[in-house]
This record gives C-alpha cells, structure tokens and sequence, in this order.
C-alpha cells in the first residue's frame, strides 16, 4: 500500500527525499522544520499537562475527589471525554475502504496477536516478580496494566511516528476483542494458576466481562463510530479531496488538544498520591521501564525481520508496547480500592508510559529515517 509522509496532526505533509529511504539528516530537519508549533514542541506540552495535573491535585482541595464522582459505571466522564477527543480525529483519518489491505497481512495480523496476548502479559508477569518479589501489592498492579491492551492513546502515538493509520485501526480492533474474551482469563492465569504452579503467593482478581466491554464500547466504539461516519458523509458530500485536504487539517489539532486535557485530568486524580510516595513510584517505574523498552525494541525489531515496511513496523511497536490504562487503573480499584497498592501501580503506569512512547516516536522517526526500505514495498 502506498504511503505519504506526514506530520502528526493535521499539518501539511513533507514529501522530503523522496519518501523514508532519503537521507536521514535531511528528513529529520525537513519533518521537524513542517511541523506546526503544537508539535514541534509535543514533549514540552506533555510534561507541563503532567506538571500541571499533579500540580492542580495538590493545591486544589477535593479535587481529585470531585473528578472522581463524575463517573458513570466505574469510568470516569472527564478521562472519557477526553479520550473521545483525541482518538475522533484520527480514526476519522483512515481510509476504511483500504482496511482489507490491513486484515490480508498474516505477518501483521498474527504478529500483533502473539506480541499481545502471549508476549506482553508474560514479560509483565516476569518483570514484576524478577524486580517486584518483596511488594506484592505493585507487583499486582503491574500485572494488570500487563493485561490490559492499549486500544485508546496508541492511535496518537501510532499518528506521531507516521505509522499505518488503517493497520492501527484494524490492530487496535482485534485489540477490543480480544480484551473482552480474554482479560478475566488471563487474569485468573497469571494472578492464580501460574503462581499456584511456581509456588508463588498471589493476589487474585475479580471482573466481569460486561465491565470490560463497557470500556471497550465507550473508549474504542464510539470514537470509531464517529470517525467512520464523519468519512462516510463528508466524502459523500464534498468528494475526498476535499474531506483530506480541507476538513482534516481543521480537526486534526484537536487529537492533541484531548491528550493534553487528558493528561491533566488523569494526574490531577491521582496528584496527591503520586507525589506524596516518591520511592513507591520510583519502585514501580522500574520494570514498566523495562517493559516498554522491551516490547517497543523486540517488536519493531520483528517487524523490520519479517518484512513489514517501516509503517507497518511503527504500527506493530506501539500497538504492543502501548496499554489501556483506563481500564487496568478501573479494575484494581473495583477490586482492591481507591488507595490500594495495585491502584497506584496502575496509576503510574501512564506517568511513565506517556513521556516513554513520547521519547520512542521521535525513535520512530529517525529510524524511519534511515529504513532503507521503500513504503511501496508489497503487504501480504
């Protein structure tokens, strides 16, 4: 399938040395120097949300609680609504009459599948016990932040690092589905059967299925409905060319905008707890360090070995290196509480998992840079 480059959200898109096989100084300065001033300067807009956010939890008496109430369900309409903000956009840039292109890849479709649901809760599972054995509480956590893949925020980051948009769209779909049929599975797996097997101690956990589709529904069903149809129409009025040359770059901003606003609201509820336990987050964010390291590295490293090409392999490193975090935070409070261990190890997870992935497109960038390999390059 053939690709264009293009910046992140909504500004005009370089074609610079001919595509991702020019040379790699150039095409750093020519991406850097077309971007709009809200990405060029992406990471100093997330650290000061997440500055921000810990900030307004500290000073501002009742806050978190307040954010807290507004929920419906067990999700939070504040996070919610601003990850329906930051994902419409986005999914309302994908060409939905290509997505056949995306499902005929066995090489992408099995690959995401493996890295997901067998590759990335086993390596949670290790490296919470390996660098967690004396805290079982974090321990805990971070096996459900393991369990839980992302199908929310990776579509930004996906978006970022000019990765596929269609195969994002299809990966993070499988993703919902999977998540529904096999979370509370693998959750009984690696918090009963398999510690009960090595002769570990371990927690167990308790959620439902329909819990589990409701967050499914509201945080990857209804943006992608809105996306789909926002195509449908517009096309169907006003032609394609208008709808992606006109209509897009209009709301292409405001995918940054809802993660800003996200970013804020979601360290504003947990700001008092997050910097009131420093050596606990410290402790925690160790093996998600490794974590994100090791299943964003491995899986474009597989990528690029079996053959996909650069865009496909970006698509396939962040949709396996990414996780909902909205949904491991909900289930270890409606399991274990709101100031539980396993609550903060949730909560951290996204305070370290937003500055990595952010850290990791530019990664993604500059490789692209140097990928040798055209973007026409056959998909089967």
């Amino acid at each position: 399938m053939t690709r264009t480059s293009r910046p992140a959200a909504g500004a005009p898109a370089p074609d610079p040395a001919g595509g991702p096989g020019g040379s790699g100084g150039d095409l750093g300065r020519h991406l850097v120097g077309r971007l709009s001033r809200l990405d060029r300067f992406l990471p100093v807009w997330i650290m000061a949300a997440m500055a921000a956010g810990l900030l307004l939890g500290r000073v501002v008496p009742g806050l978190g609680a307040a954010l807290s109430a507004v929920e419906i369900g067990g999700i939070s309409l504040p996070i919610a609504l601003g990850l329906l903000v930051m994902m419409y956009p986005v999914l309302a840039k994908v060409r939905y009459d290509r997505l056949e292109t995306v499902t005929g890849d066995r090489r992408l479709m099995v690959s995401s599948l493996v890295l997901n649901w067998v590759i990335g809760p086993a390596v949670m599972f290790a490296l919470a016990w390996l660098l967690l054995p004396d805290l079982p509480e974090y321990r805990t956590g971070l096996i459900i932040v393991g369990l839980a893949r992302c199908i929310a925020m990776v579509i930004i980051w996906n978006d970022l690092a000019c990765g596929d948009r269609e195969a994002a769209a299809v990966l993070v779909a499988l993703n919902s589905i999977f998540q529904v049929v096999a979370f509370g599975a693998l959750g009984w797996f690696y918090l009963d059967v398999l510690p009960g097997r090595l002769g570990l101690t371990q927690d167990r956990l308790d959620i439902s299925v329909g819990e589990i589709a409701v967050n499914v529904l509201v945080f990857l069903g209804v943006p992608l409905a809105a996306g789909y149809l926002t195509r449908r129409t517009g096309e169907k009025a006003k032609g394609r060319d208008w709808y992606e040359n006109r209509f897009l770059p209009r709301i292409g901003p405001l995918a940054l905008y809802g993660l800003l606003f996200t970013i804020v609201i979601l360290f504003a509820l947990q700001g008092d707890t997050i910097t009131g336990r420093p050596a606990d987050v410290a402790r925690i964010a160790v093996p998600l360090l490794a974590y994100f390291a090791l299943m964003w590295g491995g899986s474009y490293a597989l990528g690029r070995a079996i053959g996909l090409t650069y865009e496909r392999t970006a698509t396939l490193a962040f949709t396996a290196a990414g996780n909902n975090f909205e949904l491991a935070i909900a289930v270890a409070i409606a399991t274990f509480g709101v100031t539980s261990g396993q609550a903060l190890a949730g909560v951290v997870g996204p305070l370290i998992e937003v500055p990595v992935l952010v850290a990791l497109v530019y990664v993604s960038l500059w490789l692209r840079s140097r990928t040798p390999t055209p973007a026409t390059a056959p998909q089967t």
